[in-house]
């Protein structure tokens, strides 16, 4: 288990949030008032069976999609209250992303794939900060690889470092060893609950793992669209 930061303020607020979509058969509610604060620095799984709603609150909390009702809070801001420019600008400025599938860019190699969030922010040590997260992730002597070079294990450690490399506040990750075996699977937590421990970015997962949602500081448990518990995980 990662170590939990005391003291923390609150970076994410959901507030009563509730989802719904028009289907075939009707409306479709997909979430329903579902309502949590997570700590600066927590690490947070959350869990739930398919069709629980685990990656419409991933995408509520990324300001990705918008809530039919509630709101969500990321690092003070309310993300209802926001065009589509300024989700995304809060987002560039707080939020990184683990996905199951990578989403490397295939042209760029490893060092310009981790490069790109820090070129799209302005930052001008672009290529130093990104070679020395490079190097935290175990691939200094693969920066100048592509991804189509790379394996599963070694394209999730580049999307890893790329997703820390702007120290966002918030880290989301969906079933971030979905695509990996067992052990390539363990060696990509150790290397994120590692970085949680060592920064201030607090980490959402989304898993299907019981034993990766034990590791978190704390477990959101979903439910055909609710939110049936929320328990803190002993040391």
């Amino acid at each position: 288990m990662s170590e939990i930061k005391k003291g923390g303020s609150i970076v994410l607020s959901a507030q009563g949030l509730s989802k719904q979509v028009s289907s075939p058969e009707g409306t479709l509610t997909i979430l329903s008032n579902v309502s949590f604060d997570i700590q600066r620095g927590e690490s947070v799984a959350v869990v739930g069976p398919s069709g629980a709603g685990k990656s419409t609150l991933l995408a509520l909390l990324a300001g990705l999609d918008l809530p039919s009702s509630g709101y969500v809070t990321l690092d003070g801001a309310n993300l209802s209250e926001l065009d589509e420019d300024g989700r995304a600008r809060i987002r560039a400025e707080n939020v990184g992303f683990v996905f199951q599938s990578f989403h490397l860019v295939p042209s760029l190699n490893a060092l310009e794939n981790v490069m790109l969030p820090l070129e799209l922010a302005g930052n001008r040590d672009a290529r130093t900060v990104s070679k020395e997260i490079i190097r935290k992730v175990g691939l200094g002597d693969r920066w100048s690889h592509y991804p189509a070079q790379l394996s599963g294990g070694e394209k999730q450690r580049v999307a890893i470092a790329r997703a820390f490399a702007t120290e966002p506040a918030v880290l989301f990750a969906d079933e971030p060893t979905g695509n990996l075996d067992a052990r390539t699977g363990a060696t990509i937590l150790e290397l994120m609950f590692d970085l949680n421990r060592h920064s201030s970015t607090t980490l959402v997962l989304v898993s299907h793992d019981t034993a990766l949602a034990e590791r978190c500081d704390r477990i959101l448990s979903l439910d055909v669209g609710k939110l049936v518990s929320d328990t803190m995980v002993a040391a």
